[in-house]
């Protein structure tokens, strides 16, 4: 469960950094490009890490079962993928029905926001921390989301 959660915000971030990042400003808006890309650097994303996580505990002479374990650490590393469909599935929606690009870019900023406030709240509840400490962790999970936005509104 604590590589869920873990994995599951990691994933929400970087879908937050990622559509921040592909907001273009004076170029043709392309948002099934876009979610494309998300979808690919979360795939890349996660393999990368799935494998440092296999090489941090590597042993030499383990033989065949090393390729048993790392695809197991690479198959741990879904949720980075899952967390970044809420994005996608909105930039979907933005190509299928014409959606400006402003709009959906801080929605999606927003939503990820959110989404980060409910998994750092639950992964605080889940690991004892009583009610009111976890909603205060969960904020601190969404403020690294809104810092996101707000970087994103100061560099464009």
């Amino acid at each position: 469960m604590r590589s869920l959660m873990c994995e599951g915000v990691y994933g929400t971030i970087l879908a937050s950094a990622l559509i921040a990042a592909l907001h273009s400003e004076k170029q043709a808006y392309t948002p099934f490009y876009d979610a494309a890309w998300i979808m690919v650097t979360a795939g890349t994303a996660a393999l990368a890490h799935g494998y440092a996580h296999h090489m941090s505990a590597h042993r030499p002479g383990s033989g065949l079962h090393r390729w048993r374990q790392l695809a197991r650490e690479l198959m741990d590393e879904w949720p980075v993928v899952v967390a970044c469909w809420p994005t996608v599935g909105l930039l979907l929606l933005a190509g299928t029905f014409g959606w400006s690009e402003a709009p959906v870019t801080y929605s999606a900023l927003l939503l990820n926001a959110a989404l980060l406030l409910g998994w750092g709240t639950f992964a605080a509840l889940r690991a004892g921390y009583r009610r009111r400490s976890a909603l205060l962790l969960g904020m601190a999970d969404a403020t690294i989301g809104l810092l996101i936005a707000a970087a994103n509104a100061v560099i464009k």
